[in-house]
């Protein structure tokens, strides 16, 4: 296979189009391939809709943009010292006004060049050459440029940095002494705006994982700053840091001078920390306090839809919890443990209980519908005589005593940790729900034995388990290390054509729900709402904020 494609182009786009053409693959699956790829996002929707005799108005902005005005955004505001290591999308919502990545994963959940402006990939997925935009300026007057890059990917892939980065791109990664450390050679400086990657396994999803929120790039100096990007909030993005404080606000202004990414509608945005009370947020909205919420929960759906001044966004993502076991503690370090909690589950009514039935129900494996490598498995049954041979078979066989940690809010997680506890009663197995303030349970997230953990959208599905499921990472919560389920996942990360990907995610969504390493009760529909003067924002799945082509109505 060649290093790079001939003439800029992929070569496996022809065959994507023609797959599209004969409607073997679907509309979504194309363009997220394509753009992948290094197609731009207008050209993927222009071939789409020659393809398939449509016209697109994806992204469409609605009436004429007038400049000016405050964005006032109800959302929690945590600390955001070091984007590396950023575990929160408030967190990255925050930092993103000042510090960019490198792609961007849009409310359509197709990925676009960001600060950088394009990409090739070699036929065999292990070569990626990026281009960075010229001309775009640090908030100091430096220049952006590739040794930025290499910079922040030196620091992520350092485990002493402690960032999830390690999983995202573990495909640069090797081990050496028992230790992992960054490939020699992984990432090349070829000009001053040109940065070439060279993997160590092939990776489809490196572009999407570039437009994660732990890969907001720094300056080159960041570390040498102090390593606090309060302190220094020396970024490319559209706006100044005026005013932060930690569980109370962050405060915007535009930045001066132009922006390379064109104008900027709004003179300022403000996040204002309502705490954790979602009533609370409501209230903010209705009585013009706030003119946007960060995320709108399904028990006050109803209530938006009776005021004539708000507007409700909603859209169907890979947002999940789950329910997970650490493997190496007792008593889930024993299988049949596991798996005698998981046949007790009944997937579908655990989202009507917990959920209102916003979604679709989760089959323990963490990959959703909306993935293009979706593989459906046979359905999941709740099934108690197996549960208590399980039990038995480990010596439980008069009952199990045991705890499962949550947070207090959003009630969507206690309410499921509260669903699940009845469900395992019928099989002797007594769990106990320890509901806990969000602070108190995020401290033990990675070490309580048992718990329930919110996870965020990520456009593909071999993303999430990179970061959750494989041997070593910082955010394997579970402890779950399985050589074989490591190699299976490199092999589908591997494979560009989506059937055959979802042919090679059969052994990998199996082997997961197994292990029963997970109770994954649905997947959710998610919603926020604004009032009606706010123009342009669209819902993102991953609940990104991007503001800067949002504007006021007023």
């Amino acid at each position: 296979m060649s290093d790079t494609p001939k003439n800029g182009i992929h070569p496996y786009i022809p065959k994507l189009a023609d797959q599209l053409g004969k409607g073997r693959i679907g509309r979504r699956d194309f363009l997220r391939t394509a753009t992948l790829l290094g197609v731009s996002a207008g050209t993927a929707y222009t071939m789409a809709d020659k393809l398939m005799g449509t016209s697109s108005a994806a992204l469409a902005q609605t009436g004429t943009p007038k400049k000016g005005g405050n964005l006032r955004i109800s959302m929690n505001v945590k600390e955001i010292t070091d984007p590396a290591t950023y575990d929160w999308s408030e967190k990255g919502n925050v930092g993103r006004h000042i510090v960019e990545s490198l792609t961007q994963v849009g409310s359509d959940n197709v990925t676009r060049p960001h600060l950088a402006e394009g990409w090739e990939t070699s036929d065999d997925l292990k070569t990626w050459t990026f281009r960075l935009r010229k001309g775009v300026k640090w908030s100091n007057g430096d220049e952006f440029g590739a040794d930025d890059v290499i910079f922040n990917f030196e620091r992520w892939l350092d485990p002493a940095t402690g960032s999830s980065n390690l999983g995202r791109f573990s495909s640069m990664m090797v081990e050496e002494g028992g230790k992992q450390k960054m490939a020699p050679g992984a990432i090349e400086k070829v000009d001053e705006h040109t940065v070439r990657f060279k993997l160590q396994t092939a990776d489809i999803a490196l572009p999407e994982s570039m437009g994660d929120y732990p890969a907001l790039i720094v300056h080159r100096d960041f570390a040498k700053m102090g390593g606090n990007l309060v302190d220094n909030p020396i970024g490319t993005g559209p706006f100044a840091l005026k005013d932060f404080r930690v569980g109370e606000t962050a405060r915007f202004e535009r930045r001066e001078g132009k922006y390379w990414g064109g104008d900027v509608y709004l003179d300022g945005v403000t996040y204002i920390d309502h705490g954790d009370d979602h009533s609370a947020w409501l209230a903010a909205l209705a009585s013009d306090q706030v003119d946007l919420l960060y995320r709108l929960i399904t028990e006050n759906v109803p209530a938006v839809r009776q005021m004539s001044h708000l507007q409700i966004y909603e859209t169907v993502t890979g947002q999940t919890g789950v329910a997970r076991m650490k493997v190496t503690e007792k008593p889930f370090d024993d299988v049949r443990v596991r798996q005698a909690i998981q046949a007790c589950i009944d997937h579908k009514r655990l989202l009507e209980l917990a959920y209102q039935g916003f979604g679709v129900p989760g089959e323990d494996h963490h990959v959703s519908p909306v993935h293009p490598e979706y593989a459906e498995l046979p359905a999941m049954k709740q099934d108690y005589d197996k549960a208590k041979k399980l039990l038995a078979e480990a010596g439980y066989a008069n009952g199990l005593e045991i705890t499962i940690d949550c947070v207090t809010q959003p009630s969507w997680e206690p309410n499921t940790c509260l669903a699940i506890a009845e469900m395992v009663k019928p099989a002797g197995i007594n769990l106990k729900v320890n509901i806990l303030p969000g602070g108190t349970y995020w401290d033990r997230w990675t070490t309580t034995p048992f718990g329930f953990t919110s996870w965020t959208h990520r456009p593909l599905g071999v993303q999430v388990l990179n970061l959750a499921y494989r041997s070593g990472v910082a955010w394997n919560e579970s402890s779950y290390a399985n050589p074989e389920f490591d190699k299976l996942l490199d092999d589908a990360m591997g494979v560009l054509d989506p059937e055959k990907r979802k042919e090679k995610m059969v052994p990998v969504e199996k082997m997961l729900q197994q292990d029963a390493v997970i109770i994954q009760p649905y997947w959710r529909s998610i919603f926020t709402a604004s009032n009606k003067k706010v123009k342009g924002f669209q819902i993102q799945p991953a609940e990104e904020m991007h503001v800067n082509k949002i504007w006021l109505d007023a």
